[in-house]
């Protein structure tokens, strides 16, 4: 199938709603359309609405390695498996399957949910490290669509505050905890799991300060 290119991206308060001369402003899309969108550009689809993702900086992929590497090692032997973006999440594929997401970094502990072309359903836990660029869209359009989904724990990483809010889904509330950067942190929905945070924010003052590094 021929793949349309998503581009000229228009500004939606801090996120970036993507259009190109293929699309219909205004239109609900769906997965079957998101299928056919360009590969090499990144694009999450959220309800119906295609939203562009810029490329991760330096900092951002130090933390989400370090992140990864300790959930990783947490989980080896537990049937919960730890992906990282790109990989696809269809958070309603039952309900109109209209959004399709890329978290940064995910875990599912029902298999079921899994096939080769990602997650279909939510995640048990998803992680989001912010950048300039997606600061509201995370906590706010991300934060209720992971709400809404079911996803029972929502991790939002600042890199500049070097902090972590976890939010624990409580009776379709999210209930929030911070965890300042030097901080032993626990997960509710992974029993027994501890983030060493001053190892996932080492070294990144040195990479703000480059005569340092």
């Amino acid at each position: 199938m021929e793949k349309a290119i998503v581009s000229d991206c228009i500004s939606d308060e801090d996120s970036k709603v993507c259009y190109n001369t293929h699309m219909v402003r205004n239109k609900h899309y769906t997965y079957a359309d998101y299928k056919t969108w360009d590969e090499t550009i990144r694009c999450e689809l959220i309800d119906g609405i295609p939203y562009m993702m810029t490329a991760p900086s330096r900092t951002h992929q130090r933390i989400s390695g370090a992140l990864f590497n300790q959930l990783y090692n947490f989980l080896k032997g537990n049937p919960c498996e730890v992906y990282m973006a790109p990989f696809d999440v269809r958070l309603n594929a039952d309900e109109g399957d209209d959004t399709v997401v890329q978290p940064d970094i995910l875990v599912v502990c029902d298999s079921a949910k899994l096939d080769e072309k990602g997650c279909q359903g939510p995640p048990d836990l998803v992680v989001e490290i912010l950048s300039p660029s997606s600061g509201s869209h995370d906590r706010v359009v991300k934060f209720n669509t992971y709400l809404q989904a079911g996803v029972r724990e929502y991790w939002i990483v600042d890199p500049v505050t070097q902090t972590v809010n976890i939010h624990i889904n409580e009776n379709g509330k999210y209930i929030t905890s911070a965890w300042p950067k030097d901080a032993i942190m626990s997960s509710h929905v992974l029993p027994g799991c501890t983030i060493d945070l001053a190892e996932v924010f080492a070294g990144l003052s040195d990479l703000a300060n480059p005569d340092k590094a």
